[in-house]
């Protein structure tokens, strides 16, 4: 039953999306904050107990990441709509989203494998882009002007974000220098 439990944490997380989406939309900023916390809390247990107890599953490695951009990409999204986040942070975050997802599926389409772990940079990204979503939500929930924060915020996944598809395109840059090197005779 143990094995289970990280992928059921999991997948209430990306079921809990919607949720968050109509709270933001019914500008229940408090609430949301509350549920996005609660999804971060899910995310760090399910890890730890996949990790602790040894019960990682394939299942797993694939559906905590979904969730986990499921999650941020809705908030960025609406943060754009609802003006909470600026709508050039909202494109460059969702742009760099779009292209490593299609750089997995073309790296899964030429070799077949999905094994592509994720950059120290772009551990740290969604890190920050988990801060400024959080701090978003309680800034405008519990009407603080936290502006200098938010912007310190901003820039710094902008910078993030910049850095992390930045080395993406250089490794699947060398990756695909290597397989055409491999087929020159």
């Amino acid at each position: 039953m143990l094995e289970h439990i990280p992928n059921l944490i999991s997948l209430a997380r990306l079921l809990v999306v919607p949720l968050v989406v109509y709270l933001v939309l019914d500008e229940r900023m408090v609430a949301a904050f509350w549920v996005f916390v609660a999804a971060g809390v899910s995310d760090a247990v399910d890890g730890f107990i996949a990790k602790r107890f040894n019960v990682a599953s394939l299942l797993g490695k694939a559906l905590d990441p979904i969730a986990d951009k499921a999650l941020l990409v809705a908030l960025f999204i609406l943060g754009g709509y609802m003006d909470f986040l600026p709508d050039w942070l909202v494109i460059l975050v969702v742009f760099r989203d779009v292209m490593i997802v299609g750089g997995a599926l073309l790296f899964h389409t030429i070799v077949q494998s999905l094994a592509m772990p994720p950059l120290a940079v772009s551990k740290l990204n969604t890190a920050l882009q988990i801060v400024l979503v959080a701090a978003a939500l309680a800034f405008r929930g519990y009407d603080m002007d936290m502006a200098a924060i938010q912007a310190a915020l901003e820039y710094a996944v902008a910078a993030t974000t910049l850095a992390s598809g930045g080395a993406y395109l250089v490794k699947w840059g060398r990756w695909a220098a290597t397989i055409e090197e491999d087929k020159i005779p």
